[in-house]
């Protein structure tokens, strides 16, 4: 039997607030989604302002990222990622009805080398939507450490 990690509200609350307040930092209107292991929301949070489509792309960067264990943009970043023309991939992005989002500002969520959800990020330019998912993750690691747990803090991941 394995024993799991899963997150929660709490977490994910924390996570989303520490997104927004980066956003308002560097002037962006952003949409924030928390994703479980299963890819199902446990929150969604779009600032006053932000474009409509924000919660649809935000859910699906986080369902892609934390579903398929690595940062979205790996997906398409030269030479090598799986889904540029000619790699193993290509095309990946019309899996799960459209749902498969291969464009920057998803990452999993990764405690202890687990994955155990995703982050997705809309509104602002690839810069700035993983300046907002790097802070939502720098919040979770902040808050996870005490209890000697590690959270992964970085842009490009892939387990």
């Amino acid at each position: 039997m394995k024993k799991t990690l899963r997150l929660e509200l709490a977490e994910a609350r924390l996570m989303a607030a520490a997104a927004i307040a980066k956003a308002h930092q560097i002037g962006v209107l952003e949409t924030v989604c928390v994703v479980d292991d299963g890819g199902h929301p446990i929150l969604l949070e779009r600032m006053d302002g932000a474009r409509i489509t924000g919660p649809q792309i935000a859910w699906n960067k986080a369902f892609t990222a934390g579903g398929h264990k690595r940062s979205t943009h790996l997906f398409n970043q030269s030479p090598n990622g799986p889904g540029l023309p000619g790699n193993e991939a290509f095309g990946i992005q019309w899996s799960f009805e459209g749902r498969f989002a291969a464009f920057v500002g998803g990452f999993p969520v990764v405690v202890d080398g687990a994955v155990v959800g995703g982050v997705g990020l809309s509104g602002g330019n690839g810069e700035q939507d993983t300046a907002c998912g790097l802070a939502a993750l720098q919040a979770l690691h902040d808050a996870l450490a005490p209890q000697g747990l590690d959270v992964l803090v970085q842009a490009d991941i892939k387990k």
